[in-house]
């Protein structure tokens, strides 16, 4: 279950002495061929962390060898020095392997506004490229953690190929990404236009679509990295399809680890006029604190869904939604339905279905509720 189940890769997780725990906080991810064929989406946040404006460039001929990603520290809004940090990690990485700094992505997670100990980084790029193993994708998801409690892993087997697949987060999951990293790997043979649709394509209905508390990262990062090791050349739709697998996999693994939650909303939006309405729809009611929290004291109060259906401009007749708590139709054409005591939130999934009646188009947002822990664990989180 790891980045290095694809035939091609490398990688391992090292400690460096960033985080003051001690535990490993930094991690190399090197491709070794034949092909070097990558694709990469990063956050659209205007205010962008240093390693993303670095990758940006570097992904620009949609080619990668290597991803060197830390924890401990986000390397964002730390000035010039910030990014010479971020390039000399990327030569060093290149000049330790034998190839060009622009073949490198960085990336970077942590505390905004801390300068990263360039030594102690540099030292932990050089024992990480020591250790690097076949068996070492473990070790590099352990590497990428922050506030996860758990490493986050996947792996596919398609028809005579693999995708294999890491991931972190825990706060700050919203679209246009999610305060993650993600690295995925696989040995298919296939060109750059094809990595690049397809991962764009999976993103689109996985970690675009994961709304845990409507913040922003600076950071996020999701790249794919093509070794051919496999001589497999897949139909574009079915690496597609299990591509997206591998997404909505680390994606819902994201979720069950949000911080602080204890239930995992998917919020279905049903006979939406279109898509973008379903999607507006279930992302007003992801974010509405009044929602999750209700949700957290196992209360099924609709009224709050309909308030937040209410502030989009979807299609709609006030009058006629629908609303279900896992299956029980609670409300019915915007007046009471069934019991709310009919409706069990004691487990950790739930389901919201909202239907527009308005049209045949249908989306789902994921979130969580809001909970004591969350508000604790981002009060403390600088100190």
């Amino acid at each position: 279950m790891t980045v290095t189940a694809p035939q091609g890769f490398r990688a391992s997780g090292v400690a460096a002495g960033l985080k003051p725990s001690g535990k490993p906080d930094v991690a190399l991810v090197v491709n070794d061929g034949p092909s070097d064929v990558a694709a990469a989406v990063f956050t659209t946040n205007r205010c962008k962390a240093n390693p993303v404006l670095w990758s940006e460039q570097v992904m620009a001929d949609r080619r990668a060898k290597a991803v060197v990603l830390n924890s401990g520290g986000a390397n964002c809004y730390t000035g010039p020095t910030g990014f010479q940090t971020t390039h000399a990690s990327a030569e060093l990485v290149a000049q330790r392997l034998g190839f060009g700094a622009i073949d490198v992505v960085v990336c970077s997670t942590g505390l905004i506004g801390e300068e990263l100990d360039r030594d102690k980084l540099t030292a932990g790029i050089e024992k990480a490229v020591t250790e690097l193993s076949t068996r070492g994708g473990a070790a590099a998801a352990e590497a990428i953690m922050t506030t996860d409690t758990r490493s986050k892993q996947t792996v596919r087997e398609g028809d005579g190929y693999t995708i294999g697949g890491m991931a972190k987060g825990a706060g700050m999951l919203a679209p246009a990404l999610a305060t993650m990293l993600v690295v995925v790997t696989t040995d298919a043979a296939i060109d750059s236009e094809t990595a690049d649709r397809a991962l764009r394509a999976a993103t689109r209905v996985t970690f675009d679509r994961l709304d845990s508390d409507g913040c922003m990262s600076t950071n996020d990062t999701v790249l794919l990295m093509c070794s051919g090791a496999s001589g497999k050349t897949p139909d574009a739709d079915e690496f597609t399809a299990l591509l997206t697998e591998v997404c909505h996999d680390l994606a819902q693994q994201l979720l069950g680890d949000a911080e602080g939650s204890e239930h995992d909303i998917a919020i279905q939006v049903v006979n939406a006029a279109t898509e973008d309405d379903a999607l507006a729809v279930g992302r007003a009611i992801a974010r509405s604190n009044l929602f999750k929290t209700a949700v957290y004291g196992k209360d099924p109060n609709w009224g709050r869904i309909l308030a937040a259906v209410g502030t989009t401009e979807a299609a709609f007749e006030p009058s006629e939604l629908d609303v279900a708590f896992n299956g029980v139709w609670i409300c019915r054409g915007g007046a009471p339905g069934e019991p709310r005591d009919a409706v069990d939130l004691s487990g950790r999934e739930v389901t919201v279905t909202v239907d527009l009646k308005a049209g045949q188009q249908s989306a789902t947002i994921w979130t969580n509720d809001l909970t004591k822990a969350y508000v604790h664990e981002n009060s403390a989180y600088s100190t």
